[in-house]
C-alpha cells in the first residue's frame, strides 16, 4: 500500500503534505504534515516477523514509554497495515559524535530511569533466548551468518549463568539504543522506535547503548554511576557482559536482515562488526574476570 493510501488511513479526509526521513533499518519513516501540525509516520518493514517483532507488544510499550513521559504519544494507529502516527518531538536526532559531548552519560541515565520507572511493558525480553530464535530462523532459512559464531556458544552460556547468579529486578526497557534513537529537544532526551521493547534486566539497557554509542571504559563507568549512583565491580561486569551478549544477539538480527531487507543497507557489513567485536571479547584476558565479578555480585 502506498504512503499516501495509509496516511488517508491514519488522517482521513485531512490534507496532508508527506516527507520521507532517511533514517531507519527496518521500517520506512516519514514526516507527515496534517492541517499544518506535523506528526511522524512509520510504515513497518517487510517480514519483520522473522526478526521477532511483535506489532501488538510495540504498541502497547509506546504507549507505555509514552505516559512515563519519555516517548512520544501515538496519535494514530492502522491494523491492516501496521502503520502508526506519533506526536512530532521538534528535536535533534542524535549520533555517536554528538554523544560525544560532555555529560551526555548523565543525560542518558536520567531517561534510563525515567522510563524503567514507568508503566510495566506488556512482555518480557531476554537476549538469550532471542538469539536462540534467530539461530532458529537462521538454519530454517540456510541463512548464513559470520564466521566461528556456533564456537562461541558455550561462552554465552558462561554469560547467562554469570548473570543468574544475581539476578536484578526487570524494568520496562527499550532494548535497542542505536544513537538514533535518542531525540535531543535542547532540554532532555526522548528515546523513540519500541520494536525490541520489554522487560530485562537494567543492565542489558545500559550495555546495549554503552556498545552502539562506542563508549570507552571511562564513559561505561559514567553510565553505570548516573544510573545506579555507584559504578561497582559487580554493576559494570554485568553491564560488560551484557555489551557482548548486545553483540551476540544483533549479530544474528543483522545476518536475517542482510537475506530479507529491502533496504539499501549493507546488513552483512554490520554484522560482522558486532561479530567482531563479540569474538575479540570472547577472547580478551579480562573476560574470566567479568564472569567472576558478575558471580560475586
Amino acid at each position: 500500500m502506498s504512503i499516501g493510501n495509509v496516511v488517508e488511513r491514519l488522517f482521513p479526509g485531512r490534507a496532508t503534505l508527506v516527507e520521507p526521513i532517511a533514517a531507519g533499518l527496518t521500517n520506512q519513516n516519514f514526516r507527515v504534515e496534517v492541517e499544518g501540525r506535523p506528526y511522524f509516520v512509520r510504515l513497518p518493514g517487510r517480514s519483520t516477523d522473522l526478526l521477532a517483532v511483535d506489532r501488538a507488544n510495540e504498541l502497547h510499550n509506546t504507549r507505555a514509554a509514552a505516559e512515563a513521559g519519555v516517548g512520544p504519544r501515538l496519535i494514530a494507529t492502522d491494523e491492516e497495515t501496521g502503520a502508526f502516527a506519533l506526536e512530532w518531538i521538534d528535536g535533534r536526532t542524535m549520533s555517536i559524535e554528538r554523544f560525544r559531548e560532555p555529560g551526555t552519560p548523565a543525560r542518558i541515565a536520567a531517561a534510563l530511569r525515567q522510563l524503567h520507572a514507568g508503566p510495566r511493558f506488556r512482555d518480557a525480553f531476554d537476549m538469550f533466548r532471542l538469539s536462540e530464535y534467530y539461530l532458529g530462523v537462521v538454519d530454517d532459512r540456510s541463512i548464513r551468518i559470520p564466521g566461528g559464531y556456533r564456537d562461541e556458544l558455550p561462552k554465552v552460556a558462561l554469560i547467562e549463568a554469570a548473570l543468574a547468579a544475581n539476578p536484578l529486578p526487570t524494568v520496562p526497557c527499550h532494548n535497542d539504543l542505536l544513537a538514533e534513537n535518542y531525540l535531543d529537544d535542547g532540554t532532555r532526551l526522548w528515546i523513540v522506535d519500541y520494536e525490541y521493547s520489554g522487560n530485562n534486566d537494567p543492565t542489558f539497557e545500559l550495555g546495549n547503548t554503552a556498545q552502539e554509542l562506542g563508549f570507552d571504559d571511562a564513559r561505561q563507568e559514567q553510565l553505570c554511576a548516573a544510573y545506579f549512583g555507584e559504578a561497582t565491580p559487580a554493576l559494570l561486569a554485568r553491564m560488560r557482559l551484557q555489551m557482548i551478549m548486545s553483540d551476540v544477539g544483533w549479530t544474528l538480527w543483522a545476518a536475517i536482515q542482510a537475506a530479507i531487507s529491502s533496504i539499501d543497507y549493507d546488513f552483512w557489513a554490520w554484522a560482522e562488526e558486532r561479530w567482531g567485536r563479540a569474538s575479540t571479547a570472547f577472547e580478551r584476558d579480562d573476560f574470566d574476570d567479568l564472569l567472576a565479578e558478575a558471580v560475586a555480585g
